[in-house]
């Protein structure tokens, strides 16, 4: 029987009050759980302070997470066959929560790191878990629903991180970042455990449980996302310590998947790809994790490094595409019921395509003014893509293919976040040195230009300063006008191959089957 049409009922029951109510407070623990991806963002420099770490030991606050959770999302549809969702999913909670306390009393860089590592692992499975549940639960038009609400929640956790995050650390200090979590996660934990029962735990899955294909799948996971985070800074296979990691990542990738293909009840079940829409769907959830991660880390490390604001100035610059995200969701709910999804889908990678590449226009008085449109267009077209990836890869398959399916699709975006973020970083060093070198041929002093602006700047600087003073503050300020413009250009230059990548996505849209109307909100 086909993958796609198994299992799938042509009418649910209606789900209950309090199934609702558990159900609505899984999707508020998948926004805390991806909230903290991005909250500290805005605010790294604060807690660097108060670690007394250096910027680049401090990037670890937020590697360590992304490593530990992207290890526990696939893992996640075994755990829940093991233990069922309800325990799951309130272990992940109150897990996440205990981890958010003493992230927020750790003392050092290397306490940090652990607690952080713990709070990414634990909470990880709340992210697939929703997923998994939304098809398990709703049908038809319910299902749509859910799936607005889903991926408004999905795609608005990172975009308004850096906003609250620099809201909390501004008004109180950088602690509650994590404080903000304990009575949240503990309501969460409790309202999951009180009202959602939806299935029977497996313990035979515990016994048939492929120890080494975890390990294989946790060394290969965690080395990649190494590699990803700290090859930019280190310049790739040119450091020692990454080529390891990188050979690790290799040779333990190798042995995952060999051990996935030939065991026969594997850690994750690779089945799912071969269903052409899960298959594809899960590339374009790839792409859209570049673009999502990708663009909530480029602007406001463009507002920070060039227009010099502090995490609450980027948080409300920021606001904007959230807020449009919530306008855009009901729309893309209606228009789900009444158009070809694969229109819509198309439609949404254009808009964010187009919103991409009217961002590539930074300049050093950029602010919101210019970037809120762009930034407005992004989050209302993510609404537009997000709605129908996520019912084109998951919507169609079986029931009992739901909950791994799941843990992989959402290990795509995740992946493409990595991915995205390591090539971003790449290109801003090589393009940013290609651009140094361009502008500073044009300010050379055979430039009747630039030596006239050398002039004017080192006799304004000449009445407070004696004359070699001013002249080497002068070229000082045309090194740092060189190096900012630099860097600006670099910007835009990755935000225009970002937006080329979405712009190519489009074509693969029209390989994707058409879904039934039943199934995926349709009927009426």
């Amino acid at each position: 029987m086909s993958a796609t049409t198994a299992g799938a009922p042509s009418a649910a029951p209606a789900v209950g009050r309090a199934e609702f109510i558990g159900f609505m407070a899984m999707v508020f623990g998948m926004f805390m759980a991806i909230l903290d991806i991005q909250i500290v963002a805005a605010s790294i420099s604060e807690i660097q302070a108060g670690l007394s770490a250096s910027p680049d030991e401090a990037s670890w606050i937020q590697t360590s997470y992304l490593i530990a959770e992207i290890v526990m999302i696939p893992l996640s549809g075994t755990l829940s066959r093991m233990l069922s969702t309800r325990v799951l999913f309130t272990l992940s909670a109150l897990g996440f929560t205990a981890s958010s306390f003493l992230c927020a009393f750790a003392t050092s860089l290397p306490m940090m790191i652990v607690f952080r590592a713990l709070q990414g692992f634990l909470g990880g499975a709340m992210i697939p878990t929703v997923f998994a549940t939304s098809f398990l639960l709703f049908r038809g038009p319910q299902r749509v629903r859910m799936s607005v609400l889903i991926g408004l929640t999905a795609t608005l956790a990172p975009t308004i991180g850096p906003t609250l995050g620099g809201y909390l650390t501004q008004a109180f200090s950088w602690h509650w970042l994590f404080l903000i979590n304990v009575p949240v996660g503990a309501l969460v934990a409790f309202a999951v455990w009180s009202t959602l029962d939806i299935d029977r735990p497996d313990r035979s899955v515990l016994a048939r449980f492929d120890w080494w294909g975890l390990g294989l799948m946790a060394v290969f996971l965690a080395s990649l996302e190494y590699v990803m985070e700290e090859g930019p800074r280190w310049d790739w296979l040119a450091d020692e310590t990454v080529r390891g990691f990188a050979l690790v990542a290799a040779a333990a990738g190798i042995g995952f998947f060999w051990r996935t293909l030939t065991v026969k009840d594997p850690i994750v079940e690779l089945r799912a790809f071969t269903d052409r829409n899960f298959a594809i769907g899960s590339l374009f959830s790839f792409t859209v994790g570049i673009g999502l991660y990708g663009s909530v880390y480029l602007i406001p490390l463009f507002l920070g490094r060039v227009r010099g604001y502090d995490s609450l100035q980027i948080g409300e610059v920021m606001f904007i595409t959230g807020a449009c995200m919530f306008a855009g969701a009901p729309i893309a709910g209606r228009l789900a019921r009444v158009m070809d999804m694969r229109i819509m889908l198309a439609l949404g990678l254009a808009m964010f395509g187009v919103a991409v590449w009217l961002t590539a226009r930074l300049t050093a008085q950029s602010a919101f003014p210019e970037l809120a449109f762009p930034l407005g267009l992004r989050g209302f077209a993510m609404m537009f893509t997000m709605l129908p990836v996520n019912q084109f890869a998951l919507g169609t398959l079986a029931p009992s293919m739901l909950k791994n399916a799941s843990g992989l699709y959402n290990l795509t975006r995740n992946l493409g976040g990595a991915v995205g973020l390591a090539l971003i970083n790449t290109l801003v060093q090589d393009r940013g040195y290609l651009h140094r070198v361009q502008l500073g041929e044009q300010v050379s002093w055979a430039r009747t230009g630039a030596t006239n602006f050398v002039d004017q700047m080192t006799s304004a600087l000449g009445q407070r300063l004696s004359d070699a003073d001013a002249a080497t503050a002068a070229l000082r300020r045309v090194y740092a006008l060189v190096q900012r413009e630099a860097l600006i250009l670099a910007y835009n230059d990755v935000l225009v191959l970002m937006a080329l990548l979405f712009f190519c996505a489009i074509p693969l849209v029209f390989l994707l089957r058409k879904p039934n109307p039943a199934a995926m909100g349709g009927a009426h």
